[in-house]
């Protein structure tokens, strides 16, 4: 069983305390290993073939038990580019020292079964670009900020933002199981402290009891779901006893990337609080595994309702039949297509942003070209905080005296009567 680096801090074990003592930290000075125990202790039985293909090849001594376990999937996950070029080629930025030399700033993490979907594919693949760092990272252009959304400057509290009237985003924690090169939070895992406190959690919880007009929340981070169970459940759990309080969302990309973690235990967990909704970010179709389709039934099983979030991403997803088929893979395991995202100017991702027109060409080629449940909205996170406006195609082309002029999805002209 390896151990883990120190420098690799890990999302804190799960441990038989009190609500009061509660262990939320994850940067400990001391190497972490999970027991043979916890590695084995999980019902997630599903196993695809390429799954089996790469576990035979690259860690052919663990069973299934311990390759479905999502604890194992995240002790054991790529996090540096010498364990990565074992299993993927990684010469055009190996072989470059500059980059090397500075490649310790841009986190990086891939679970296994992540990387089993890389096998066969060139490296200009699309899930590879989307977790794989890459020299023009390095690159800066105008426009580009660590905090485009400025959410640090609407923070009443360490850990929690609050922009809208009526809903707050909460950053349970800075760890993920995998590190997305775009992620509007990235300058929070280049940070060694990963997660917050029990006395930030209580701040934060405290600042919403003190406040009525909140009815809705985020949790967020980080990914909420790389939390241990007791810890999860506890900020449940205070979340629903506060009275005002109605909805409560996660944020998550777990299901896509590290399926092993919706276990039985987790959803009979999280469905005792509900109503729970689930926004889970998806970026491309060749996500959608036996494991993932198995995942996101038991969530829907559970009653927690999904609705997707996907980043547009130049030579990832910004082809209309690239996003019609994630849509529809959604639609199928039951998420709701929900936002398509412009990708937010954090430093280092013009590689990655599209224009806000190719958004628009985007929905302009679902609307009428598929079901209205497979169309997300398309929304710009306005830089500044200014919060998500959405953007549609100019359907309206204004009045004509008593009529409404609008365009269809063929681009023909129609007159609606509707007096002023």
């Amino acid at each position: 069983m390896n151990e883990l680096l120190q420098e690799e801090y890990e999302p804190p074990l799960e441990q038989n305390l009190s609500s009061s003592e509660l262990v939320l930290t994850t940067n400990s000075i001391n190497k972490q290993i999970f027991s043979e125990a916890e590695l084995l202790n999980s019902d997630f039985d599903i196993i695809s073939e390429s799954s089996k293909y790469f576990r035979n090849t690259y860690f052919p001594n663990v069973a299934d038990k311990k390759w479905s376990s999502w604890k194992w999937q995240i002790q054991n996950s790529y996090t540096n580019f010498d364990k990565l070029s074992k299993v993927l080629d990684i010469s055009s930025i190996s072989d470059d020292d500059d980059f090397l030399a500075n490649a310790k700033k841009l986190p990086l993490r891939i679970t296994p079964y992540y990387a089993s979907l890389f096998v066969g594919k060139p490296t200009n693949y699309a899930l590879i670009k989307s977790v794989v760092p890459s020299k023009l990272e390095f690159i800066v252009s105008e426009g580009e900020e660590e905090d485009p959304l400025h959410e640090e400057k609407m923070c009443p509290t360490e850990n929690l933002v609050h922009r809208y009237p009526d809903r707050v985003l909460m950053l349970s924690t800075g760890f993920c199981s995998v590190y997305c090169r775009y992620c509007t939070r990235s300058r929070m895992v280049t940070k060694d402290q990963k997660s917050y406190s029990f006395k930030v959690w209580e701040k934060s919880l405290q600042y919403i009891r003190n406040t009525p007009t909140i009815r809705d929340i985020v949790i967020s981070g980080g990914d909420p779901l790389t939390l241990p169970d007791k810890q999860l459940e506890y900020l449940l759990s205070e979340l629903r006893a506060i009275p005002h309080l109605e909805i409560i969302r996660m944020g998550t990309k777990v299901p896509m990337v590290l399926p092993q973690r919706i276990t039985n235990n987790l959803v009979n967990m999280i469905k005792k609080y509900h109503p729970i909704f689930m926004s889970v970010h998806t970026t491309h179709p060749d996500e959608f595994t036996p494991e993932v389709k198995e995942a996101c039934t038991r969530i829907a099983n559970a009653g927690i309702v999904m609705g997707s979030q996907t980043v547009l991403l130049k030579g990832v997803n910004d082809e209309v039949s690239i996003m019609k088929d994630l849509m529809h893979k959604a639609l199928m395991s039951r998420i709701k297509p929900y936002y398509i995202y412009q990708c937010d100017p954090i430093p280092g991702s013009s590689h990655f942003r599209t224009p806000v027109s190719k958004g628009l060409e985007i929905i302009q080629g679902l609307r009428g070209f598929t079901s209205g449940y497979a169309i997300p909205h398309f929304v710009v996170d306005a830089p500044g905080g200014g919060g998500k406006i959405p953007l549609l195609p100019e359907y309206y082309q204004g009045r004509e005296g008593d009529y409404v002029v609008m365009k269809n999805f063929e681009g023909k002209i129609y007159k609606y009567y509707d007096p002023e």
